[in-house]
């Protein structure tokens, strides 16, 4: 039993809201609508069984997850025949997956984002910066290659911190602030925690990831780096974290139906054309150890999101950046689709 052809395994959990308001066309063009009060649900097939009775957020049920994810499958199993879905939407219980919003399927309490972490990406970046020594492209992609075979060596991944006020739904519009000259997409895998992790062994990390999904890491490139303080580097906080900046979801996966993270396809199309399309094989640290070295420092809390990294294939790379009334398509393998299209704030 699958959920739809593009989703992996039985079921996914999610976020949604009933539409209250007129026009409104179902998940993949929300419209106008005045949605009611969102409630975790589960994803069978066109269908969506509310979990509100298990806890008020998927983040509340991250936090149980060992005992929730046997609930999830009994429920899913019991929705595999006609009659026990027909009888469980009479009683109001099952909805239509159409008739209602998604959201955005968790609210995290920390977001930790991988920079610089698939070898392609950074090489394209480099050389799309133009250094102003004039060095030889070739020489440019020789040197960032080998300072990345360093950063493996040494287990140093580069890790920053994202805002959860830049969150957005998966379906949802992604507003260009009117300062922001060069946004760019950035499709990346999540990984979701389940069981708190705080200074963890690579090789146990995996045990602490309950379920993966989509985010797509919006980046504002005239404002990365700190032309006024070179000697400090990057701001983060402008580039990345404007609301709408980061669209996630549709669902959250669990982790057990994704399979090895390592060999999922990340693909993100602009208009129609195929502008990303790289396997997560590419990274130069994977999830394992981004949730290792991330839980060095901080601990990682069920709900919170651990991003790995975007490949090659951005805006600059192509000379074509993100305006508006552009529409993104993000797929990773098993994880399912997320449209959003791209607006300005005026």
């Amino acid at each position: 039993m699958e959920t739809s052809p593009s989703l992996a395994g039985p079921f996914a959990l999610g976020t949604f809201s009933a539409a209250t308001g007129p026009a409104f066309p179902g998940p993949a063009f929300p419209g106008p609508a005045f949605p009611g009060p969102a409630f975790p649900g589960l994803v069978v097939g066109d269908r969506v069984l509310d979990l509100s009775a298990h806890g008020p957020t998927t983040r509340a049920l991250l936090e149980r997850w060992d005992d929730v994810l046997p609930l999830l499958h009994e429920a899913a199993t019991s929705a595999a025949t006609s009659a026990a879905t027909s009888a469980a939407t009479s009683a109001g219980k099952w909805r239509p997956l159409a008739e209602l919003r998604v959201h955005a399927p968790v609210e995290p309490r920390q977001i930790l984002q991988s920079g610089a972490n698939y070898r392609t990406h950074v090489i394209d970046l480099a050389v799309a910066h133009e250094p102003a020594d004039g060095r030889p492209a070739e020489q440019v992609r020789a040197e960032v290659a080998a300072m990345m075979d360093r950063r493996a060596a040494e287990d140093q991944p580069y890790v920053f911190i994202g805002l959860q006020s830049s969150v957005t739904g998966p379906y949802d519009d992604v507003v260009i602030p009117s300062w922001c000259t060069k946004p760019d997409w950035e499709l990346e895998l999540a990984a979701v925690i389940g069981r708190p992790a705080f200074r963890i062994n690579p090789e146990d990390a995996l045990e602490h990831v309950a379920a993966y999904t989509i985010a797509n890491d919006i980046t504002a490139r005239e404002v990365v780096f700190r032309r006024d303080m070179p000697e400090i580097g990057t701001d983060w906080l402008r580039a990345k974290n404007a609301p709408t900046f980061t669209p996630l979801g549709p669902y959250l996966v669990p982790a057990a139906f994704v399979g090895d993270p390592g060999e999922l396809h990340v693909t993100l199309k602009l208009n129609g054309a195929v502008m990303q399309d790289e396997s997560t094989k590419d990274m130069i640290f994977d999830v394992a150890r981004l949730v290792s070295y991330v839980s060095q420092t901080i601990e990682l809390l069920p709900g919170d999101l651990v991003l790995t990294g975007s490949p090659a294939g951005n805006g600059m790379h192509h000379g074509r950046l993100l305006r508006a009334g552009d529409v993104m398509e993000g797929t990773i393998s098993g994880l399912g689709t997320q449209r959003n299209g791209c607006v300005d704030e005026r």
